[in-house]
Formats: C-alpha cells, structure tokens, sequence
C-alpha cells in the first residue's frame, strides 16, 4: 500500500485558486496512476481529475474541465490539484488516491490506496 498525505486546503472566496498536493511514499510512485476526489456533505464521494504514471495523460470530470489541472512530479513523489475559478459547489474535502494500475481512472475500485482528505471551502 501507499501512505498518502494531503495539504492545501482551506477557506477560500468564489473565484479564488487553491493548489492541492498530495505527497505518496511506501511504493514507487512513477509506478501507478494517481486521482482526486471529493465528497459534500451528504453527498457520495465523486471523481475530480486522473493523471497516468508518467503525467502524459489526464482525465477530468465535466464540471471541472477548464478550471482545474491535475499534475504529477515524480521526482518529489507528489500530485497535484491546481484548482482556479472556485465555486462554492466545490467544496468538499478533498481526497487524492492511487491506484493499483499505471493509467488513472475515474473508477474509485481502481484505486487501492487514500489520503485522509483536505477540507476546501468556497465562499459566495
């Protein structure tokens, strides 16, 4: 398994950009797939954005597309979330996840592996 710890979070106006990391250790990260997702309050956890083990191909959910990117530096064992344009629809906390497989997905069952979530608020 892969320990994963998230930061970058917070409290944030709508409109405003936050960045996301997520630092993995435990397994050699260029070896998999990494995902963000996110849950609401009283609402099931859904996917954000994916990124392959190498960076060179992502995958985003509709309602982030043009706003957010997802990026990975191998080098540092870190993935990204850049997440501009904000929308108090976006708040959440925020999960990133590895998956067992060298590309993303958008499935959660492909991922083996959570951080323990970071907390964005967007105000209106």
């Amino acid at each position: 398994q892969v320990q994963l710890v998230e930061s970058g979070g917070g409290l944030v106006q709508a409109g405003d950009s936050l960045r996301l990391s997520c630092v993995a250790s435990g397994r050699t990260f260029s070896n998999f797939g990494m995902g963000w997702f996110r849950q609401a309050p009283g609402k099931e956890r859904e996917f954000v954005a994916t990124v392959n083990w190498s960076g060179g191909a992502t995958y985003y959910a509709n309602f982030v597309k043009g706003r957010f990117t997802i990026s990975r530096d191998n080098a540092k064992n870190t993935v990204y979330l850049q997440m501009n344009s904000l929308r108090p629809e976006d708040t959440a906390v925020y999960y990133c996840a590895a998956s067992g497989i060298y590309s993303g997905s958008s499935n959660s069952r492909q991922y083996d592996s959570w951080g323990q979530g970071t907390q964005v608020t967007v105000s209106s």
